[in-house]
């Protein structure tokens, strides 16, 4: 734990400067601690609301890298989050939130004149570091795959419905930390949480995640926020400024006077000339994308055209309300073994033995027959199974949900599942996954691969060992011509390379296979397609 600090008092710029510039960047927990002491004194000590202002803005750049520092330790975790990890988030949440109110403090304590030609300027920048600092929250439990806190978009709304109010909604203000001199404004730091809620979040890797807030901030002011005109058709999705949700269906077309609609024309064009462009091979770093692989950007950009245009997606597969439990399994040995039904054993060409397999059998050979398959011991069957409950399932895929006491779960990992209502083991990926504030449930959502999965292994042929080479667990998917998806193989992270030659073997039968395609990655699997060779 670490120790209190001494208190300080900050009067004047010049002491605020001076503790900003000590500041110990290279131990971010102290830093932070640093930091939050700072805030501690202004808000116990407050000097004027110009210099508590001046200082809050110093401090934005240090808390920026301390914060994605600390952030680093709970970022990309299973879940639920250890008990470090979750001290070090809650604790960076807490110094956004303190920088919020900071902010606010300024707000109440200036006597500026409204005719003063920068009082608008003055609101607006405050205003926006509360909706910069709020979305800060919100995005940071994004990340960490943690529920939002009750009542944050309440606030989120309140501070943009403050700026319309007191016509500053689209006043230009600096950002310093989204590049030098860069212009933004109100509307455009709320739009960006919208757009960010809108791209389901808690379904995309921390990677995809950065790079949404960042498209987002990008396109977010060519987005314009307008009251819902009753004498005009009403919107299909709207934001309630009293509701403590984003945007959301309009329910029965009726609509409050405090809804809000998104014009996404402007975006939707905009969206439409990049699709092309990234089509065009043109790098997505020469279009402000940032530095990421062209299919990649191309990938993601389709994802989220449907939702930040507002286009009705309707489900590929309804979605029906359901109970039971699902018995889940996780890690290849073990889902291995519970969808074969049987313990992995190295085909005899390869197979290896250890000093004690050696030593049972220079002690029981008088019980081993010369013409028949050695067997040193019996495998346990027994494997780790975590049950969840089932809140919904579709043709393709289960929402389920359960206690933190089980395994650990990371997003995007590949599981075994055996359906409440089935008997047999089916082959899924973490496609949606979160850990909530109350009880602090695990919400799982499952997309399931295609076809019945069945346990195989596989020999790579590339090696110097060469037939030497270990086989390792995998899964054969067979294809399944209702939903075009080609026959597959489903292996260990790291194996996978275009056009390398690896042996199959199934039911005993060795088949000279070559891979081809990637299907789908995930954290710890490929699926991959592959053709069969006529010959070694």
């Amino acid at each position: 734990m670490t120790a209190a600090l001494p208190a300080i008092q900050i009067t004047d710029m010049e002491t605020g400067a001076n503790l900003i510039a000590q500041l110990p960047l290279a131990n971010p927990s102290e830093a932070l601690e640093q930091i939050n002491a700072m805030l501690d004194s202004l808000k116990a000590s407050p000097p004027s609301p110009e210099i508590h202002l001046g200082i809050l803005e110093q401090i934005r750049i240090p808390l920026c890298f301390v914060a994605e520092e600390l952030a680093r330790t709970y970022h990309n975790k299973a879940l639920p989050l250890a008990e470090l990890e979750e001290s070090r988030f809650l604790r960076v949440v807490e110094t956004w939130r303190k920088m919020g109110k900071s902010y606010s403090y300024c707000a109440q304590g200036i006597h500026a004149d409204p005719e003063d030609p920068n009082y608008a300027n003055y609101l607006a920048g405050i205003l926006h570091r509360n909706l910069y600092y709020t979305g800060a929250i919100i995005h940071e439990h994004y990340r960490a795959r943690q529920e939002l806190p009750h009542g944050i978009w309440l606030d989120l709304h309140g501070y943009y419905e403050t700026a319309e109010e007191w016509g500053v909604a689209i006043v230009p203000v600096v950002d310093p930390l989204e590049g030098e001199q860069h212009i933004t404004h109100c509307t455009a730091s709320y739009v960006t949480l919208l757009l960010i809620e809108l791209a389901s979040p808690y379904s995309h890797t921390v990677r995809d995640q950065n790079l949404i807030r960042r498209w987002a901030y990008l396109w977010a002011p060519l987005v314009s926020v307008q009251s819902v005109d009753s004498d005009l058709e009403v919107p299909p999705f709207v934001v309630d400024l009293m509701q403590d949700k984003a945007l959301h269906p309009a329910n029965n077309g009726v609509v409050a006077e405090s809804a809000r609609r998104l014009d996404t024309s402007r975006l939707t064009m905009q969206l439409g000339q990049v699709q092309t462009q990234l089509k065009q091979k043109i790098l997505p770093s020469q279009l402000g994308l940032g530095e990421e692989t062209n299919a990649h950007a191309r990938k993601l950009l389709d994802k989220l055209i449907g939702p930040w245009t507002q286009s009705a997606i309707p489900r590929r597969f309804r979605r029906f309300d359901a109970t039971g439990q699902v018995k889940v399994c996780q890690s290849f040995e073990n889902m291995h073994l519970a969808i074969s039904g049987q313990p992995f054993a190295q085909p005899e060409a390869v197979r290896t033995y250890s000093r004690n397999d050696f030593d049972d059998m220079a002690t029981f050979r008088h019980m081993v027959e010369p013409e028949s398959m050695l067997h040193i011991r019996q495998c346990n069957l027994d494997y780790p199974v975590d049950n969840w409950q089932v809140i919904n399932h579709s043709a393709n895929g289960f929402r389920l949900c359960r206690t933190v006491a089980g395994q650990k779960m990371l997003h995007s990992q590949l599981l075994a599942l055996c359906p409440h209502d089935g008997d047999r083991y089916l082959l899924g990926a973490a496609s949606w996954l979160m850990q909530e504030n109350s009880e602090g449930n695990l919400i799982l959502g499952v997309s399931v691969l295609p076809g019945m999965p069945k346990g195989v292994a596989i020999q790579p042929r590339d090696s110097s060992r060469g037939n030497g080479e270990p086989y390792v667990r995998a899964f054969l998917l067979p294809a399944v011509s209702a939903i075009n998806a080609p026959t597959s193989l489903v292996l260990p992270s790291g194996l996978y390379r275009p056009e390398r030659h690896m042996v199959l073997c199934e039911d005993e039968k060795l088949e000279p296979i070559t891979l081809k395609h990637m299907l789908q990655r995930g954290e710890d699997f490929d699926r991959v397609s592959y053709v069969v060779n006529e010959e070694y």
